[in-house]
């Protein structure tokens, strides 16, 4: 998710790469809902499925790893690392394939690659062939897919659409669609784990990806090829233009940053709890998979009414509270005891904080995100927060393994609580915070007397 002190939409003092305009909270004339383009409709409705068909990995993936290999700490925190190495391993380069090439043919082959290999797992295991080593193998292959899918989409959305007054609304239906996801996925998946096994059960998300895979074959918005550059490019120059174009402005800076510390203690904290609630608690799959379903709800909350908020209130102030939801959420979880029904109940409540927050803070940062790069960076700009936001992810498991390793579950997770709750004061401090509307840039394409003034490389 991730992703000055003067007002944004002064353009004397914006710095020249960054120079901005306020767009009207309400804009000049109604115009149709997405509800009336077909091909985002059919793009949405494909997505949906593969999201709930995810979650079923989210939480089967690593009970393989526990109930079947009978992994501890630190091989829990090594699979969910490799899961999301991918992503600082692959996104710039990722990235740049993705601002030469047409986006969809990319997100194609992504879901094929992924549906090959989830399949592998009940294959593996009926065969008795399925080990903790290429469980890990596998979980990285799918993560590299996933890399490749991720950044294709973002930068597909914009050419979906084809009218940037539509960004929010698309990014609040996708983000409905995960948080729906999170409520249901978790419970259906604690219950298909507890009936037919979690190797199993990864096959549902294998056919959730062809049911993906067939709703972008029938899309038929155009999709123009990429330009042909006027001189030959380099690879190294393109990953320190996208490089560049990230940390050269200072908004998307600014969300950068702060994804990296969101990813590290969400997944740090997530990472742990699954083996907290299953070992130091004794809960059950399907309790534990009530638990996220029910704390899940808070995210389908925050879509649901993330696009309201936007609309009536200070983009800043609605990113502020919604980050500081996602960061105080972690420390009811070590906080819990008493009864076991008080206990779950904390649990609940935790993830319900978080995940709420969550889901507003992301449509207000992608939706920036979007809306203040121009296309010919927006490949690299969606693999740079990739990068950033899952190595984030990648590191938190690695680190919350470690040190639930050597300091004990609830000890770990009680340190996790503390440095992301003192995540709230940069964020407060962020130039984000300070945003009144959705801003975009004055010119569509960087001059190049912006480009070196932000510090960025023109194309």
């Amino acid at each position: 998710m991730s992703r000055g002190s003067t007002e944004v939409g002064d353009p004397v003092n914006a710095s020249p790469g960054e120079a901005t305009r306020q767009v009207p909270r309400v804009p000049a004339g109604p115009w149709p809902s997405l509800w009336h383009n077909r091909n985002f409709v059919q793009f949405w409705s494909g997505e949906t499925l593969s999201l709930y068909g995810t979650q079923i990995t989210i939480l089967a993936l690593p009970l393989t790893a526990v109930l079947v290999f009978h992994a501890g700490a630190r091989e829990l925190g090594l699979l969910r690392f490799l899961e999301l190495l991918p992503y600082p391993a692959f996104s710039l380069l990722f990235g740049v394939w993705v601002d030469r090439s047409r986006r969809r043919p990319l997100m194609l082959g992504a879901n094929v690659a992924r549906m090959i290999l989830l399949a592998l797992v009940p294959i593996l295991a009926a065969m008795g062939k399925l080990h903790l080593v290429s469980l890990m193998v596998i979980a990285f292959a799918v993560g590299a897919a996933s890399v490749l899918f991720d950044v294709s989409w973002m930068s597909y959305i914009p050419t979906l659409i084809q009218d940037r007054r539509y960004l929010v609304e698309a990014n609040t239906k996708l983000g409905i669609s995960g948080s729906s996801a999170d409520v249901a996925g978790p419970g259906l998946a604690g219950l298909v784990v507890s009936v037919v096994t979690a190797p199993v059960a990864l096959a549902l998300d294998s056919v959730s990806y062809l049911v993906s895979l067939l709703s972008l074959l029938f899309i038929r918005v155009p999709e123009p090829r990429p330009p042909a550059p006027a001189e030959q490019r380099r690879v190294g120059r393109e990953l320190i233009e996208g490089l560049r174009w990230v940390f050269g402005h200072r908004y998307l800076r600014a969300v950068a940053f702060m994804g990296f510390f969101c990813n590290f203690f969400l997944m740090f904290v997530s990472s742990m709890f699954l083996l907290y609630a299953v070992r130091d608690r004794a809960l059950s799959p399907p309790t534990l998979g009530l638990i996220l379903s029910t704390g899940a709800v808070g995210g389908l909350l925050g879509s649901l009414i993330a696009g309201s908020i936007l609309r009536r209130g200070r983009l800043g102030r609605t990113y502020v509270l919604s980050m500081g939801a996602v960061f105080l959420g972690p420390a009811l979880i070590p906080a819990a005891g008493g009864s076991k029904p008080v206990m779950e109940a904390m649990f609940m409540a935790s993830f319900f904080i978080s995940y709420s927050g969550l889901s507003v803070a992301n449509v207000v940062i992608v939706s920036l995100r979007q809306a203040v790069t121009s296309p010919s960076f927006m490949g690299r700009m969606s693999a740079g927060m990739r990068m950033m936001l899952f190595g984030g992810g990648a590191l938190g498991s690695l680190t919350g393994g470690v040190l639930g390793d050597a300091i004990g579950l609830r000890g770990a997770l009680a340190a996790a609580a503390i440095g992301s709750a003192a995540m709230v004061v940069p964020v407060t401090l962020s130039p984000v915070a300070r945003l009144a509307a959705l801003p975009v840039p004055v010119d569509t394409e960087p001059e190049p007397e912006q480009a070196a003034a932000a510090d960025v490389f023109t194309v």
